[in-house]
């Protein structure tokens, strides 16, 4: 566990002296340098208001050693980019509703794909969508559906449509699952996800078809994920 090497690393980082991290904690200088110096551990209250303060997740606090990051690691960190990645703080998700106040899944045609990547947030574009429902799936959840292009993710077909589940914590993907993202550069990819944001700040995007080789992005570059839920076509594998 790396907490006190942290916090006295983080601290230091801040240019801040133990009796003025100690007044923003509403401790005492004693206190903290107990902390620091590895002679007591802070009770969870303490650790989360610790964790709150620097903005970074108790986990990787306790996890990570801070110290040997690449600079442009912590720099991340510090900025808020874990809690981006997590969701913390609110991401703006345009959305429609029915006539109960249920979240509509609105359909995103190919047509609609360049203008999508501009339009994610504006509600006005969002609303001009087609929309409509499917009653078995769990109303306290978020779903879109689009239309994908192309053959690298056979045997689902060209011009299928995907209905996908809104995802909030992009810490959470999971390895192999196929996932809608909507990406800065490229606007919608479908493809399998292999996640290492912990490592690299990277995920892998990998398709069906082996004729398309993987390749990773930076998740600053990524703007939306949804997660595969089903697909709706025309036609018969």
């Amino acid at each position: 566990m790396y907490l006190s090497t942290n916090i006295k690393f983080l601290r230091k980082r801040k240019n801040f002296s133990q009796e003025e991290m100690a007044l923003a904690l509403e401790s005492k200088r004693s206190v903290l340098n107990s902390y620091e110096n590895n002679i007591a551990s802070p009770p969870i209250d303490m650790a989360v208001r610790i964790s709150d303060y620097f903005r970074i997740s108790l986990d990787t606090l306790l996890r990570i050693d801070l110290t040997r990051l690449p600079e442009s690691k912590v720099g991340e960190l510090e900025r808020g980019l874990e809690d981006y990645i997590k969701g913390k703080y609110l991401r703006i998700i345009a959305t429609t509703t029915n006539s109960d106040n249920i979240d509509n899944i609105e359909l995103v045609s190919e047509k609609a794909r360049a203008g999508y990547t501009a339009g994610y947030t504006d509600i006005q574009f969002i609303s001009e969508l087609p929309q409509f429902s499917l009653p078995f799936l769990d109303k306290r959840k978020k779903y879109r559906s689009f239309q994908i292009s192309g053959d690298s993710m056979l045997p689902i077909q060209d011009k299928t449509y995907v209905t996908c589940e809104y995802v909030e914590d992009w810490s959470s993907l999971k390895d192999g699952l196929c996932y809608v993202i909507l990406t800065k550069e490229d606007g919608i990819v479908f493809k399998r996800v292999y996640n290492d944001i912990a490592k690299s700040r990277k995920i892998a995007l990998v398709s069906n078809n082996p004729i398309y080789k993987p390749y990773d992005i930076n998740i600053e570059d990524v703007l939306e994920i949804w997660k595969y839920v089903m697909d709706h076509s025309r036609t018969l594998d």
